[in-house]
């Protein structure tokens, strides 16, 4: 049986898009709180706890009895908050860290077990870093820069991210590119490492905080699901769409 793992869920209140959307409560409940009760529902996870820089988000958490710590508000990336909160919760080393981001209220429970199952076969010495691919709907474009690409090698590591269409089909094969889903599991000791290192080019360019790992020379270990993941919700048109989908399932 794998390690059972912390997942942290990175939650700020400031939101450029759709404001203070980790407090918005159409269905009953803050947003964060659907990610929380995803999360608990994993079999390979000790504990949950947000991670936020806002009283608000730590109130409306401990309301619906959810753990909570505290961090710094000027974070870069929501990998350096969880350090920090990492640090703060006293978590070993050697330890598993799920991240789950505070906007994605539909995260699938088994894509958590799944990252925490490929990091423990990994073992100390292997990929100190997993995260989830899915194929391209019909519905989705694979153009659109805000769904992230990733090419994945045949050993199953990530060879680069991208905002770009890739692998680019120059002569026009036919490539079925696959989405990258944001959630991570981490090594706890590569957290450290992480903060330690300087944005890289690429990262700075696609503004896609997992590239620092690549460029550094970090394996990133990529598992791929196929299956109907809806992602994080940037826009309140997205998250209208949420409640809909969440209204039909508990008619």
């Amino acid at each position: 049986m794998p390690a059972y793992a912390t997942v942290v869920i990175p939650a700020r209140l400031a939101s450029v898009r759709f404001r203070e959307k980790m407090l918005a409560s159409k269905t009953g409940k803050p947003l964060v709180q659907h990610v929380y009760e995803a999360a608990t529902r994993a079999k390979y996870v000790s504990r949950v706890v947000v991670a936020t820089d806002h009283d608000r988000i730590a109130d409306a958490v401990r309301a619906f009895g959810g753990g909570v710590v505290m961090t710094r508000s000027e974070h870069p990336n929501g990998t350096s908050r969880l350090a920090e909160a990492c640090s703060a919760l006293g978590i070993d080393t050697r330890g598993i860290v799920v991240n789950v981001q505070g906007d994605e209220p539909e995260m699938d429970p088994t894509l958590i077990d799944d990252l925490v199952e490929t990091l423990d076969r990994e073992g100390p010495h292997g990929a100190p870093i997993a995260t989830v691919a899915t194929p391209f709907r019909e519905s989705e474009d694979p153009a659109d820069p805000m769904c992230v690409k990733v090419v994945v090698s045949t050993q199953g590591k990530a060879l680069y991210f991208s905002r770009a269409c890739i692998p680019f089909d120059r002569d026009g094969h036919g490539v079925a590119r696959l989405k990258h889903l944001g959630i991570y599991a981490y090594r706890r000791s590569f957290l450290d490492d992480y903060v330690r290192l300087k944005p890289g080019i690429a990262e700075v360019a696609e503004s896609l905080e997992q590239l620092r790992a690549l460029e550094n020379g970090y394996a990133i270990k990529v598992i791929v699901r196929d299956g109907e993941y809806f992602g994080g919700i940037d826009t309140e048109a997205q998250y209208n769409a949420f409640v809909d989908r969440f209204n039909r399932r508990d008619q």
